[in-house]
């Protein structure tokens, strides 16, 4: 498992992409993660507009970070379905992305998570079903 002290996300390109800012909080033994992103002006589709590939993928690697924690980093997520609800825009700043394991098995786990601004209004909400494969440690 990687020192959560010294882990940084932020160092993966991907991650870059996203508008990673930094992790807020982990409870791996709960299975949780909080992860703030930067919403930019260049992920808009129309007007000030977030486009929702990205507000997905926030939830969704916060989602990811959270099974990755739960399983001590020795099993690699892959998602087989995410579900995700609008509740209304997001815009260019701050948001942060929240994921917990809800159930866990040897192949699989489910997941829930949110997206919200960081006053704590609600942006989005998702559950994912993510297939668990070998490390290949």
């Amino acid at each position: 498992m990687p020192d959560l002290e010294n882990w940084n996300p932020g160092a993966d390109p991907l991650m870059q992409t996203m508008g990673f800012v930094r992790l807020l909080a982990t409870d791996p033994e709960e299975g949780r993660a909080c992860v703030e992103f930067e919403a930019k002006r260049h992920q808009c589709h129309s007007g000030n507009v977030i486009q929702g590939g990205f507000v997905t993928g926030w939830i969704d690697n916060a989602m990811a970070t959270a099974v990755l924690l739960k399983t001590d980093f020795e099993r690699v997520v892959m998602s087989l379905e995410i579900k995700v609800s609008f509740y209304r825009a997001t815009n260019p700043g701050r948001v942060v992305a929240e994921g917990w394991v809800e159930r866990i098995g040897k192949r699989t786990a489910f997941t829930a998570g949110l997206l919200r601004t960081p006053e704590g209004e609600i942006l989005a909400r998702a559950t994912s079903t993510i297939m668990l494969g070998s490390a290949g440690k």
